[in-house]
């Protein structure tokens, strides 16, 4: 989709039409990746807003971005358009499943299985070094460990550290902006980045 095929918000940013959404099912994006990231996010798959926008997290009502602000990651919020800005900071993007669809529930145990294979490979091409997994339950299905909690896990991949952050999905209603922020910024303690927020 290019800027000039999509309606346009009030601040000039795009936003795909309705038609535009339901096209973008089963699409891939690029990833937000360079070498030696301090932490790379690995969020489930893009929904249908992403994949016609290219832009991770983009969907109306996500958390992560105001998340990623809150937990001191980023100077000011940024964003979906703004993803470039991460690697500058330090941080990057990927998904466990590459493909798009309306729900995560809609990804089949294998692909998350294939993902996790093919996020080990990417960890040990880029070498972050934590990786941080935004969803528990594609934690547990794609790497096999059904007792896996939030925070940090005991094992690593491919060298890095690894750690399990709560789904920003607006559909999850057991976290809120502030409770997300605050599991956001225990990551980043952890990984002794400095909290990025004015003072």
């Amino acid at each position: 989709m290019t800027p000039a095929a999509a309606g346009r918000a009030a601040d000039g940013r795009v936003r795909p039409t309705r038609a535009e959404l339901a096209a973008a099912a089963d699409r891939t994006i690029p990833d937000v990746l360079a070498p030696g990231l301090a932490v790379l996010f690995v969020g489930i798959n893009p929904g249908l807003w992403s994949a016609a926008t290219g832009w991770h997290f983009a969907r109306p009502g996500n958390r992560f971005w105001p998340a990623l602000h809150l937990g001191g990651f980023t100077p000011r919020l940024l964003h979906p358009s703004e993803q470039g800005e991460l690697p500058a900071l330090g941080l990057g993007i990927t998904n466990m499943a590459a493909r798009a669809s309306a729900r995560a529930d809609e990804l089949s145990t294998e692909e998350l299985l294939d993902g996790a294979a093919i996020l080990t490979d990417k960890v040990a091409r880029y070498r972050p070094r934590w990786v941080a997994v935004v969803g528990v339950t594609a934690y547990r299905i794609g790497f096999g460990r059904p007792k896996a909690t939030f925070g940090p896990q005991p094992e690593s991949l491919a060298g890095a550290r690894l750690w399990v952050l709560p789904n920003p999905s607006g559909l999850n209603a057991h976290f809120t902006p502030v409770t997300l922020g605050a599991a956001f910024a225990e990551l980043r303690v952890a990984t002794a980045l400095t909290d990025r927020r004015p003072a």
